[in-house]
């Protein structure tokens, strides 16, 4: 181990501080799992995509509801290939969860005698969204709540501005057991090891590696990054899924116009103030998102610009839209809203099982940057939130359980991991990244643009690799979500080929790889790859 290096130990080590990993530490305290540490690079309750999230969170609670009916709608959004068991017990498991969430004092949006009030939002047959009392406000809500819980739980250690780079292994060895997590502290660029008996990874999306994204920008896949580089099995890394109502204001994020405005009634139209959803599917502007999002695609495609008219119904109750489009010099009661698709949500990530384990002894995960197989090729609107709660739970549970039976002794060895160094901002490096994936990764992709991506996003990280590890994470995993698209010849869910534009048989199923197999797979792409026509072309010279 380096001399210099700080250590801190801990019973659990909880990186990202959103919905999932608050959960996770609250429910792991409840069963008196000894010492835990959450990680963030922001502080407690501060910017995450859980808190940015407006609509709510989905779970079949009303009297007219039903789990199966809550179980065919997600079922239908995710294009046949979701984990038909993750389905039936995350959204089984649903309203539980929504009991537990007011003990922990999120207010939910009720009527006079207490029972919730609902919307209902894309490819839901019923309202079941739970709102907050603050409308469109729920994921700030939501952390509200679990951020004040944290605070008033002594076992729970929160370390903020803290930047998770690297899993520590159990003295080094390739196969032992995540035991910690290699850090940066970001004010002074000094490395830490946080050390643990377990790890759970709950850092969020990918959003931040788009030019255009809902997400905030510090949503770049670090936890999938981490856990690739130590070998663990990823999944369904292609689909990513296009939020088709991004606010298109010069904003970046982009802010959101939530989905639950459709299902109040607003609708899409042109420049010509055409409505062109009917045209594209039955459903219109509530069918799934990839469907809206490549309508709207098209519409810009063929030069027209889209908007939101949201002129026609209540927007009072959604104060979000109202900031933003007041920033913007807006008013939605009187303008028609500009919107655009964007990055919102990833349906991949590290695989894992119902309880959170991941691949690789001593790592489990949770929340956006895992994946359960709930969502398949398309999340169903508002499962988001209620799988990161739902998950982080069960994940925590299951960590509970396994602690007994892990070593309190807690080896690791740092001496092989790289010196890593972290670039002041700004790095045009990283504009460049995004720019790639949004041209040749976004909303419709070809085998041509894929491979280019995959070439150039390997040039950046290469040469990032020991300047800036943040860029390098983010070609990493820009390069493994492009992988993962040229692989599956079709189009499917959140993953459109304009040159394999059918989904499948052969295909209806989930994809699981490491970034082992992701090299092996792309090898005659990569910069300075030694291929058979290289060779045979170098051969020939000699």
């Amino acid at each position: 181990m380096k001399k210099d290096m700080e250590t801190v130990k801990a019973d659990v080590v909880i990186v990202g501080s959103g919905s999932a990993g608050l959960i996770a530490a609250l429910t792991l305290a409840a069963k008196r799992a000894g010492k835990i540490v959450v990680l963030s690079e922001k502080p407690l309750g501060g910017i995450c995509a859980s808190a940015w999230a407006q609509g709510g969170i989905a779970a079949a609670v009303a009297p007219e509801d039903t789990i199966d009916s809550h179980v065919a709608d997600t079922l239908k959004a995710a294009a046949g290939t979701a984990d038909v068991e993750a389905v039936r017990t995350l959204v089984g498991a649903a309203p539980a969860y929504v009991e537990i969430l007011a003990q922990y004092g999120v207010r939910f949006e009720r009527d006079a005698d207490g029972a919730y009030l609902l919307n209902r939002e894309a490819c839901h047959a019923r309202r079941r969204v739970l709102k907050a009392a603050a409308a469109d406000g729920f994921g700030a809500e939501l952390m509200r709540a679990l951020a004040e819980a944290v605070r008033q739980t002594p076992q729970i250690v929160f370390a903020d501005g803290v930047s998770a780079e690297r899993l520590v292994r159990r003295d080094g060895a390739s196969m032992g057991a995540v035991t910690g997590v290699f850090c940066r502290r970001l004010a002074d660029n000094a490395p830490v090891v946080f050390a643990a008996r377990a790890v759970l990874l709950a850092t969020g999306g990918i959003g931040g590696l788009y030019a255009a994204t809902t997400n905030p920008l510090h949503a770049i896949g670090r936890g999938v990054a981490m856990a690739a580089r130590a070998g663990a099995v990823l999944s369904d890394l292609e689909f990513v899924q296009f939020h088709p109502t991004a606010l298109d204001i010069g904003e970046d994020p982009a802010p959101l116009a939530t989905e639950a405005l459709r299902g109040e009634g607003a609708y899409l139209v042109n420049s010509r103030g055409q409505r062109f959803m009917p045209d594209y599917h039955p459903m219109a502007e509530l069918a799934p998102r990839d469907v809206v999002s490549r309508g709207i695609f098209a519409q810009m495609q063929a030069g027209q610009k889209v908007y939101l008219d949201c002129r026609h119904i209540d927007t009072a109750h959604f104060p979000a839209l109202l900031q933003a489009t007041g920033r913007a010099g807006l008013n939605p009661r009187h303008d028609l809203i500009p919107v655009m698709p964007a990055v919102h949500y990833h349906m991949g990530g590290i695989a894992t099982d119902l309880s959170g384990r991941s691949s690789l002894a001593g790592l489990w995960a949770a929340g956006e940057c895992a994946a359960t197989g709930l969502h398949g090729a398309n999340r169903l609107a508002s499962n988001s939130l209620m799988e990161a709660v739902v998950m982080g739970a069960r994940a925590a549970e299951d960590i509970a359980k396994a602690l007994p039976c892990i070593s309190r002794d807690i080896r690791f060895d740092t001496a092989s991991l790289p010196v890593l160094e972290t670039a002041k901002e700004p790095v045009p490096e990283r504009d460049l990244v995004r720019q790639i994936m949004s041209d040749l990764v976004g909303v419709i992709r070809n085998e041509a643009g894929l491979k280019a991506a995959i070439y150039d996003l390997a040039q950046l990280g290469a040469r990032a690799e020991t300047r800036d590890a943040r860029t390098a994470d983010m070609a990493l995993v820009a390069r493994m979500i492009a992988t993962a698209a040229l692989l599956r010849t079709e189009s499917r869910g959140g993953h459109c080929r304009s040159d394999c534009p059918q989904p499948l048989k052969t295909w209806q199923k989930r994809s699981f790889i490491t970034l082992k197999e992701i090299d092996i797979r792309t090898a005659d792409l990569l910069p300075g790859a030694r291929t058979p026509v290289r060779a045979m072309t170098e051969e020939k010279a000699a």
